[in-house]
């Protein structure tokens, strides 16, 4: 697979994962319009189903962040030095990408946020 068609396949699994959310959103909605999202059970849920969409957006940010990687490095001569590498790396916005020593580990960290990674 040639890195361009690798950065596409990453879009495509954020796009995938956004258009998901549609009918979430569109439920969610709905809950708290009615009396039903009044009670506490019902808001809790509510709550659980934000948190899981922020780490959607995560996700979706997380693609698109190493297709631009993966881009950039397909830009790149065969014999780049492993500094312009990390240089691209370091570029990214989300920290588990940007920061090697978070890569991999961001899931094993509690902080209130939803994590997947």
């Amino acid at each position: 697979m040639s890195l361009q068609k690798l950065a596409r396949e990453l879009d495509e699994t954020a796009r995938q994962t956004a258009s998901m959310l549609e009918g979430i959103t569109e439920a969610l909605e709905l809950l708290s319009e009615h009396q039903v999202g009044k009670d506490a059970t019902v808001r809790e849920a509510i709550q659980l189903i934000v948190t899981a969409m922020q780490g959607q957006d995560r996700i979706e940010q997380r693609c698109h962040n190493m297709a631009l990687a993966v881009r950039q490095f397909a830009l790149l001569p065969p014999t780049a030095p492993d500094s312009v590498y990390d240089e691209i790396w370091a570029s990214l916005t989300l920290d588990e990408l940007r920061v090697p020593a978070l890569s991999g580990i961001a899931a094993h960290q509690s902080h209130g946020d939803a994590e997947l990674f």
